[in-house]
């Protein structure tokens, strides 16, 4: 008899975006190495700006200078992490069938589209773009890299997010593209844990995963040796 298919989630609080691609890289090269079974990471950010390896640095209208920007090896333009919004940085081993980076992406935006209908809002993706939208607004972003068939980055989903932030940059690099939470959405009663908990129950149907085990955080910061030079900051 085969094994049960076993998600490892952490939920690992507020984690300064430096610290966290630190992690999230030590932990990438720890599961290509299988010292560690499929992980899902959990978490929010300080306010912070990143550019995805080929953004766009005109898509930054005027970011506000206490704000750090990173550029990192995901996909995607510009997009803002902060308080309130749930980051979800996956790391796992695609392996036969799931080596599709297409089909990881559209499998990503399924998990966020379930759990929000499990929350009464009724959200979708559009033709030719990745994330998902409420109506014509984007609630959630994606942007992913990979490692030897290991996935690296993900996706932030707004909670109650300071919507404003997004004011300072083109979302995503889209045109006129506006956009919405859960709070905004008439639901400020759901917290980002709350969130979390379907999350990560929506991301194990989606990915066939038969079980799910918290995984302690302190047992993964034990796999960050020293930077690792992953990203540049600017500003």
């Amino acid at each position: 008899m085969s094994e049960a298919r076993t998600l490892n989630v952490a939920r690992l609080g507020v984690v300064d975006y430096a610290a966290a691609l630190e992690l999230q890289t030590a932990l990438a090269a720890a599961r290509i190495r299988d010292e560690i079974d499929d992980l899902l990471l959990l978490l929010e950010h300080p306010a912070v700006f990143t550019l995805g390896r080929g953004a766009d640095e005109r898509f930054l209208i005027n970011p506000p200078a206490e704000i750090p920007i990173y550029r990192v090896s995901r996909g995607g333009q510009v997009t803002y992490h902060g308080p309130g919004q749930l980051v979800g940085y996956p790391i796992l081993k695609l392996t036969g069938t799931d080596r599709d980076v297409l089909r990881y992406l559209r499998n990503l935006e399924r998990v966020m589209i379930n759990a929000l209908d499990r929350c009464g809002i009724a959200a979708s993706q559009r033709p030719g773009l990745t994330g998902v939208w409420v109506d014509s607004q984007k609630i959630a972003s994606i942007g992913v890299g990979l490692r030897r068939w290991v996935t690296m980055h993900g996706f932030a989903l707004n909670v109650s997010t300071d919507l404003s932030a997004f004011d300072t940059i083109v979302p995503c690099g889209i045109e006129g593209c506006r956009t919405t939470s859960i709070a905004a959405r008439g639901r400020s009663e759901i917290s980002v844990n709350d969130f979390a908990a379907v999350i990560e129950k929506e991301f194990a149907e989606v990915f066939a995963y038969e079980q799910i085990i918290s995984a302690p955080p302190e047992a993964l910061w034990r796999f960050v040796a020293s930077p690792e030079g992953a990203c540049e900051a600017h500003g």
